[in-house]
């Protein structure tokens, strides 16, 4: 009568075969493949270098490019899910990943509604109670109804930029991911001391610096290793 196979004692040399098949592809689920930075940060990157291009020469596309950030949120979504379903093991730290770059989409979100909703709220909640804020034109003292805007809006996207990257850098110790977070933080830092053409400028240079290079690098990195495990 044949012995079933769990019955059948293990020898030292299949243990040790059998828990680096299991290393080896934990591995490769576990590695960052650096696709949600390589989104954001090209579609911050380009969003904060066309805005900046709009300012200096005076053109418009005819739509807000920054709505593109807000569209983003959904491939974000969809990368996040189809990751989750190809990983045979999700470890914890796999899912805290997934949670801070889908946290950092809705922050992203959240704050961009808050820029466009909050200035006209505001202008209407003062005209119910019958007030107006208006700005005088200093050549010619006319008199004209005040633009309500969010002062700094852009040093604050540059600070939440910079979260999700410094998080990731520092779980798998990649030092791009470490050395871009701390340079969008002074970017953020400059940005308090220049005019918001200027901050564009920045968020497109922080997005790339921040994500899309860093990204690259990890893709890269995940593919040829990814091969080398298949082989």
């Amino acid at each position: 009568m044949k012995t079933p196979m769990y019955d059948q004692p293990i020898s030292e040399q299949q243990s040790l075969q059998l828990i680096t098949e299991m290393i080896q592809k934990a591995k490769k689920d576990v590695h960052e493949r650096g696709t949600s930075s390589i989104l954001w940060g090209s579609v911050i990157g380009f969003c904060g270098l066309v805005a900046f291009a709009e300012r200096q020469w005076n053109f418009y596309i005819g739509f807000d490019v920054w709505l593109l950030a807000l569209v983003a949120i959904v491939p974000q979504i969809f990368i996040s899910v189809k990751e989750a379903r190809q990983r045979n093991v999700v470890t914890h730290m796999q899912a805290a990943m997934n949670n801070v770059w889908l946290v950092f989409g809705l922050s992203i979100f959240a704050l961009m509604f808050y820029f466009n909703a909050v200035p006209g709220i505001t202008e209407r909640m003062l005209l119910q109670e019958g007030r107006q804020v208006v700005e005088r034109e200093p050549i010619t003292g006319i008199e004209v109804p005040f633009r309500y805007f969010i002062a700094s809006s852009s040093s604050l996207l540059l600070l939440l930029y910079a979260i999700p990257t410094l998080v990731t850098g520092l779980t798998f110790r990649f030092k791009p991911m470490i050395v871009g977070a701390v340079l969008c933080y002074c970017f953020f830092a400059a940005s308090l001391f220049t005019n918001s053409k200027t901050d564009l400028l920045f968020s497109g240079l922080a997005a790339i610096c921040n994500w899309l290079i860093p990204g690259l690098i990890l893709r890269s990195r995940y593919t040829k290793e990814k091969a080398a495990l298949d082989v």
